[in-house]
């Protein structure tokens, strides 16, 4: 039997409660940090899902941090479809949605820095992302005790053109 193809879409708020479920499953994992059902409700349209069939088998939302500066944020995958690439498609679409929004760069916090330096992310100083520090670490209860590296990217046509980057996604429903 063949498997449905993974597309990729914008999420709605009528998505959220798949959000927070996919989350919560990845949350305890230990990959995640928590997200209320409120706080997905409101931002469901800055995520980007893939699906099977009607199945939600991965999410991640691109999180403004400045004008120049987007993170992958809240990125899970559903167990039964790891291995299958469905992340790095996630990935791909939020960086070329980033670029195309006008930011510079594209940043995400991990336990896992090997999944992104694949995906030509580098892994830099917290400090060098200053953004995201005053915005949620100061917040966070984990501050000054992160296990998290901190990868960045840049994005830029040249960049993403060397690695194959920046094509359109050959499954990807239209994205709105």
């Amino acid at each position: 039997m063949k498997r449905a193809p993974v597309r990729l879409r914008s999420a709605d708020a009528a998505d959220a409660k798949k959000l927070h479920a996919i989350i919560t499953a990845n949350l305890e994992e230990g990959h995640l940090l928590p997200r209320t059902l409120s706080e997905l409700t409101v931002r469901a349209g800055r995520f980007v899902v893939a699906t099977r069939g009607r199945k939600l088998i991965g999410c991640a939302e691109l999180a403004p941090l400045s004008a120049q500066v987007a993170e992958v944020r809240s990125l899970a995958v559903d167990k039964d479809a790891r291995g299958g690439r469905v992340g790095v498609m996630i990935v791909d679409e939020l960086r070329r949605r980033a670029r195309r929004e006008g930011f510079e760069k594209l940043c995400a916090f991990t336990h896992v820095p090997s999944y992104f330096i694949h995906m030509g992310f580098s892994i830099v100083p917290h400090l060098w992302l200053t953004e995201k520090i005053y915005t949620d670490c100061v917040k966070c209860p984990h501050f000054r005790q992160c296990g998290q590296y901190a990868m960045v990217v840049p994005l830029d046509s040249a960049f993403d053109a060397e690695r194959g980057y920046g094509l359109p996604a050959a499954t990807a429903a239209p994205l709105g």
